[in-house]
Parts: structure tokens; C-alpha cells; sequence
């Protein structure tokens, strides 16, 4: 067994897992925020040792789960303004869909995290449950969300 604790990337990582699937949750069951955090908090995160837990930075959980509830109609605007003028975010698949909310919010709401590190968290997710396109879709569309909401992360040094 491996004594060494999880460092600030793993949890950060963890976390966004954790959100992208609470989304996904909440979603599908129609439960709200409160509920389906304080489930992941008792049942799903704990500390090493314990057998089928989870260490995450819950802080990071909670507030993109709730960023997303938060501020819903401006995330969902900002994916919107990504897709083709033939696609509806509602044709997305619920997991593509709560990715990129989860991303979003991220972009939008957590200015000291680097966007260069959100993108490349996100796109990992995508390819942990994506075989096809959708990494690359993942990618391109938080790319540009990125450079636009984020300007100033991407100029030339």
C-alpha cells in the first residue's frame, strides 16, 4: 500500500471528477445541489486507508457543483456560443454536458487556477470517458472559452 498522500494536483483532479459526476447525477435524478454534495461528502471522498474512498479537494467540488447551479443560464449561454448553429445543448450527451459545465464554471469563476490547467484536466476527463471526437471537441471549445473569457492567460510573453 502507498503511505503517500495525495498532493494538490490528485485532489484538484479528483475533485473535478467528482463534480462533473455529481452533475451528471443531478441531472438524471432531478436532485438538487445540497443533496447530491453532501452525498459525495459522506459516501464518496475520505482519507487514505479507507477502503472505496476517495481523497479530493472538496472545496473545489462543492464550489464547481455549485457554480454551476449558481450561474446555469450564463454557463450554459457561454457553451451555447461554442456549438454549431446545428446543435443544441440539449443534443449533447449528459456527460459531455456536465463536463463542460463543470469546465465552464471553472473558466468563469476561478481566475487562480491557470485556464492552461483547467483545459488540460477537462480533456483528460473526456478521454477517461470518450473514445471518439469528444476530447478533441472538449478541447477546441474550451480552448476558444478560454482565449475569450481569459485573454490575458494567452497572450505572447
Amino acid at each position: 500500500m502507498d503511505a503517500r498522500q495525495p498532493d494538490m494536483p490528485e485532489l484538484r483532479g479528483a475533485a473535478r471528477l467528482a463534480a462533473v459526476q455529481a452533475l451528471y447525477q443531478m441531472e438524471l435524478s432531478g436532485q438538487g445541489a445540497k443533496a447530491v454534495i453532501m452525498q459525495f461528502r459522506n459516501h464518496e471522498f475520505g482519507y487514505d486507508g479507507e477502503d472505496g474512498f476517495v481523497a479530493a479537494d472538496e472545496e473545489l467540488f462543492e464550489d464547481l457543483v455549485r457554480g454551476v447551479v449558481d450561474n446555469q443560464d450564463a454557463i450554459d449561454a457561454e457553451i451555447k456560443s461554442r456549438l454549431s448553429e446545428k446543435w443544441k445543448l440539449s443534443r449533447l450527451d449528459v456527460t459531455l454536458r456536465a463536463l463542460l459545465r463543470a469546465a465552464t464554471s471553472e473558466l468563469m469563476q476561478r481566475p487562480d487556477i491557470p485556464a492552461r490547467v483547467v483545459i488540460d484536466q477537462y480533456v483528460t476527463i473526456a478521454m477517461d470517458f470518450y473514445d471518439g471526437g469528444e476530447p478533441g471537441f472538449v478541447n477546441g471549445s474550451l480552448d476558444k472559452l478560454a482565449r475569450k473569457l481569459r485573454a490575458h492567460e494567452f497572450k505572447p510573453a
